[in-house]
């Protein structure tokens, strides 16, 4: 896996609602999830319903538009993804 040049993001507005559905998603794909990193704001009695996860994606043929596809079927979730090539 010497390609790892794709950055994607994933802005979850109700987390609660959709975790579950994109953990699915992230769970297909994760042979080509080389980093993963999930932003909320989190305090000892709360923490927010919104989220950000940043993955890096590896592989010469990253499903990338699938991958984007499923996850924007979810309500709630938005995505953006770039390639540094």
């Amino acid at each position: 896996m010497n390609n790892c040049s794709t950055i994607m993001t994933i802005v979850q507005d109700n987390r609660v609602e959709t975790a579950v559905k994109v953990q699915d998603v992230l769970t297909k794909y994760g042979c080509h999830i080389r980093v993963r990193l999930g932003l909320h704001d989190a305090a000892v009695n709360s923490c927010t319903n919104s989220g950000i996860i940043l993955l890096q994606l590896c592989g010469d043929d990253v499903p990338v538009k699938q991958m984007e596809q499923e996850l924007q079927q979810i309500s709630n979730v938005k995505v953006k993804y770039m390639s540094l090539d």
